[in-house]
């Protein structure tokens, strides 16, 4: 039977690393916002441009299944040098996700945004191969945001090219 301490400190990995997820979420929320209804809104876009109101509640389930990802390898016990090489990669593609909101949105920067998003992908696909090694399920949260940041490099690449 598990005791009650070690059911709250494997609580306590999830808590901590969604409510960081949540944190960067909220943070790109307020550098994007100010920006929708005019300088973006003023951009060419490409015909598959999602709505504006699509954006929301897709990264908020994918910031909650970042970070339910990132909780489950913190508390699987391996190798050390296993996990702090999971967490350095998660955490360096949380740096590129917030950077890009900076970059597009907050100095209205198409092309670093579209560098760093670059990068952003790289880093999510090295982050789930360190993350498949962990955890399978670890491994297949992250998918979905592979897959959103796939077409996001597209679409931010189309705007580049016809706002160039």
């Amino acid at each position: 039977m598990i005791s009650k301490a070690k059911k709250i400190n494997k609580i306590k990995p999830y808590f901590l690393c969604i409510l960081i997820c949540i944190m960067v979420e909220i943070s790109a929320g307020l550098i994007t916002q100010p920006s929708i209804s005019n300088w973006y809104k003023a951009l060419i876009k490409p015909e598959f441009t999602p709505p504006n109101w699509l954006f929301a509640p897709v990264w908020s389930l994918l910031y909650l299944m970042m970070g339910s990802a990132w909780g489950r390898i913190n508390t699987i016990f391996l190798d050390d040098k296993v996990i702090k090489r999971a967490n350095v990669l998660f955490v360096a593609q949380l740096i590129f996700n917030a950077l890009w909101s900076i970059f597009y949105f907050g100095a209205h920067s198409i092309n670093y945004a579209l560098v760093d998003i670059i990068l952003l992908w790289l880093t999510i696909i090295f982050t789930i191969y360190q993350f498949f090694i962990i955890s399978k399920l670890a491994g297949w949260l992250l998918i979905p945001y592979l897959l959103w940041t796939s077409y996001a490099v597209v679409l931010n690449a189309s705007i580049w090219y016809l706002n160039r």
